[in-house]
């Protein structure tokens, strides 16, 4: 059968991204606690083209999904980075394999469980030159209480929650429930799902004793970030979703 994908194209315009995207796709992942968690993932995949190319082959990066069985792990994306080079005669090559994952969390008194689920990302990229790009990242919902609300206020102080994005590159392997726990930690109080009067009583105190503005959730993560010899790079910003004003407060960190 005639290849279309193959065929010359005369416009001599290269693509720099061409592939798959939201796919949705069944993946196990490793589990800290657990050993490997199952959940599902929406992956991107794309290679770049060549100006001569009028098209890539689809159906290829579906079925390289399968180098990603049984676990996603660091090792699998380099590997079908590499297939994905190879098989369709690319240059670079990209997957972002985005996936909900879901950890246990006990409320502060009642001792309740209750599973936090947590959007997760691992991203992989691979050029001419052969290196292996790759950054894991995780989205915490976390709760903040304004220093100054508390400061200005006869009683109470304002409060809301939002969310941190911790991107990383790293030197060793890190865990996710590692990155998440640096995370909550730099907050006023952590986000439960399940909570008692007793509990929530515990954790109203927590947040107004501990008032944290944007600039101190990043600045605080930054600051232990720095501090891991394994960190070779990050990403860190924080938005809350203001519960006074009708838009959010936001910051953000680039490490050099």
């Amino acid at each position: 059968m005639i290849d279309i994908q193959n065929q010359f194209d005369d416009r001599n315009i290269p693509i720099d991204k061409v592939g798959i995207k939201n796919l949705r796709y069944p993946i196990t992942v490793l589990d800290k606690g657990s050993g490997f968690q199952h959940t599902v993932a929406l992956i991107n995949m794309y290679v770049d083209l060549p100006n001569n190319y009028k098209g890539t082959h689809m159906s290829r990066f579906v079925k390289l999904l399968h180098l990603l069985q049984p676990e996603v792990s660091l090792k699998k994306i380099s590997s079908i980075l590499d297939q994905m080079k190879k098989q369709l005669n690319a240059a670079s090559a990209h997957i972002e394999v985005t996936f909900p994952y879901f950890i246990k969390k006990y409320a502060p008194v009642s001792n309740l469980p209750g599973l936090m689920d947590y959007t997760c990302k691992i991203t992989g990229a691979s050029g001419p030159d052969e290196k292996i790009d790759l950054v894991s990242e995780v989205i915490v919902p976390i709760s903040s209480v304004c220093p100054c609300s508390k400061e200005i206020s006869d009683a109470g102080a304002h409060n809301q929650r939002g969310k941190v994005e911790l991107r990383t590159r790293f030197k060793k392997f890190i865990w996710l429930e590692d990155m998440i726990k640096l995370v909550e930690q730099a907050a006023s109080c952590e986000v439960y799902s399940v909570l008692k009067r007793v509990d929530e009583k515990a954790v109203t105190e927590k947040g107004y004793n501990n008032p944290k503005f944007v600039e101190d959730i990043v600045r605080d993560i930054a600051l232990k970030l720095k501090a891991d010899n394994n960190i070779i790079w990050f990403s860190v910003s924080a938005e809350n979703f203001e519960s006074i004003h009708n838009h959010s407060a936001y910051a953000q960190i680039i490490s050099s």
